[in-house]
């Protein structure tokens, strides 16, 4: 089952959606954060809560391939290794790049009845 996705312009709705996310019982491990900006996306993680899609997601192989492609190839492989097709990690890589951060819900019992 895919995760649940939202996208953020403003780093404070996020970061109140994910206490609201949170206070449902999700657990930060199944809340991901992503941006075009790897400092971005740390920074933002860290004051929501949240994680970051990296190894234990991601496994070995893909995360070193990682090291040696395009930011756009890279932030794509993320976006499929949490559920999604090369098709939509596409339109969401797309989103990316216009500058919004985008909140992956991994947990769907606890997201199900979430207002996105």
């Amino acid at each position: 089952m895919k995760p649940v996705v939202k996208e953020y312009q403003n780093e404070d709705l996020l970061k109140n959606d994910v206490n609201d996310l949170q206070a449902r019982g999700v657990s930060p491990e199944d809340i991901y954060v992503l941006s075009h900006d790897d400092e971005r996306t740390n920074r933002v993680a860290d004051v929501s809560n949240a994680s970051t899609i990296g190894l234990n997601e991601m496994g070995l192989d893909t995360a070193v391939g990682n090291l040696f492609m395009k930011k756009g190839d890279e932030l794509r492989n993320k976006i499929q290794e949490v559920g999604f097709s090369s098709q939509e990690a596409e339109v969401y890589e797309e989103k990316l790049d216009e500058g919004k951060i985008l909140l992956f819900v991994t947990d769907h019992q606890k997201a199900s009845d979430w207002r996105l």
